[in-house]
């Protein structure tokens, strides 16, 4: 029990994965899956959850026992020159595309956490507010305290959902039926509910995020069985309680809306509303401060995420002063401001097709991840053993099984979202 308790102390990077999760995009796809199909789609979460752990210990373990993040760790396996084009093309076309996507939901949260507060806000001039404010802190380099601000915040308000999911006495029966038995309504646009609910939770960025993170923290020299160890506990422990909280957002939407769906939660005040039974009346500011803040700090660490990733695998080091590095973070919070004032959808479908496209650019990486992992030679005898890999081939399975049925409602959403 005592290295138990000794492990627990050493949590960090995987408490990391889990703010990062939980940002405007979970909100407020899980909210809008439980308005409209209550408990039906916790499955997926629960998947997605198990899907995290899987993906993010395997991260973990290349960055303890490399001392390197994904990008790094293929350009240091394949060096033939094509091999790298090609590898650069795959990851930044992944991680580029798609945090340019969580960008805009990530603004477009910052968006519906003020105009829950203030509905006289304009979407233009609230977009202009959240991207200056976080291309002043990248550019400044004085993020980090304002980031774990309102990384605070975004924890208070999970604690919140998670309290409030168990006072308004949902149908436990239900919830666990829900949870454990696959079932996806013959409703319209639920298959894109389901993708949607695994783009917001299974991260690609938070992949490359966690190796780097896991190799400073761990990467030391010492003994990497203890320190692989520590970090299963702390992503286990941490992303499963971010898992959690999540599931418990679409309990209090289930409850709060009783299937009205995505007519009844428009906006962040209407949003706020599965808060009040434990807030009453304040459940509008608390809930508006905390999604602002979930939106505002995602809009820094996506940007940043980008720049990692794509600087590891072109070589060009983690060096955050570098005027190459700050050009790639740039581009992507521009894109995000740009795609937000231009595209004529509420916040609310730019967030939910957002977390969707991600679930197509997933497997991507989590291919690459996997083909790292398993080379023993590399990894220094650390390589994947059977357990770890059936269960990423079924979590690469599913992914691409789930993201093929749902081609169709995706291509109606992007219609839907350039139309508005």
């Amino acid at each position: 029990m005592s290295k138990f308790w000794k492990r627990l102390k050493q949590v960090g990077p995987g408490a990391v994965v889990a703010a990062a999760f939980i940002g405007p995009g979970t909100v407020t796809t899980c909210t809008v899956s439980g308005a409209s199909y209550g408990y039906t789609l916790l499955w997926a979460l629960l998947f997605s959850t198990i899907s995290v752990i899987v993906l993010q210990s395997m991260a973990s373990k290349l960055g303890i026992v490399k001392k390197v993040g994904l990008g790094e760790a293929l350009r240091e396996k394949y060096t033939g020159k094509g091999a790298r084009i090609l590898l650069a093309i795959l990851v930044i076309g992944a991680v580029f595309i798609g945090n340019v996507a969580y960008e805009t939901g990530n603004i477009s949260g910052g968006i519906l956490g003020l105009q829950a507060i203030w509905p006289t806000l304009g979407k233009i001039p609230v977009a202009i507010f959240v991207f200056a404010v976080a291309a002043g802190l990248l550019l400044s380099g004085k993020y980090d305290i304002v980031e774990k601000v309102l990384t605070a915040l975004v924890v208070l308000m999970g604690v919140l959902f998670l309290i409030t999911a168990i006072a308004v006495q949902p149908n436990w029966g239900e919830v666990l039926k829900g949870l454990f038995v696959p079932r996806v309504p013959q409703m319209n646009r639920a298959w894109f509910y389901v993708t949607g609910l695994i783009g917001t939770t299974v991260v690609p960025y938070n992949i490359y995020l966690h190796a780097s993170s896991s190799a400073k923290k761990w990467g030391k020299e010492g003994d990497k069985d203890e320190a692989l160890s520590t970090s299963l506990t702390d992503s286990i422990l941490s992303i499963g309680l971010g898992g959690i909280i999540s599931m418990c957002i679409v309990i209090t939407a289930s409850v709060a809306y009783d299937g009205s769906g995505t007519a009844a939660i428009a906006s962040g005040k209407a949003m706020a509303e599965q808060l009040r039974p434990i807030l009453g009346n304040w459940a509008t500011v608390a809930f508006g401060i905390g999604l602002f803040a979930a939106g505002m700090s995602s809009a820094i660490t996506a940007p940043l995420a980008a720049a990692f990733a794509s600087s590891g695998i072109l070589g060009w080091g983690e060096d955050m002063k570098k005027k190459r590095f700050m050009v790639i973070w740039g581009i992507v919070i521009v894109f995000g401001l740009v795609a937000v004032c231009t595209l004529g959808a509420s916040p609310t479908e730019i967030i939910l097709f957002a977390q969707a496209a991600n679930a197509f650019l997933l497997p991507i990486t989590a291919i690459l991840l996997m083909i790292v992992c398993n080379d023993k030679k590399y990894m220094d005898g650390h390589g994947n053993g059977l357990v770890i890999n059936i269960l990423g081939i079924i979590v690469l399975a599913v992914t691409l099984l789930i993201a093929f049925r749902n081609m169709t409602a995706f291509t109606e959403s992007f219609m839907k979202l350039i139309n508005g």
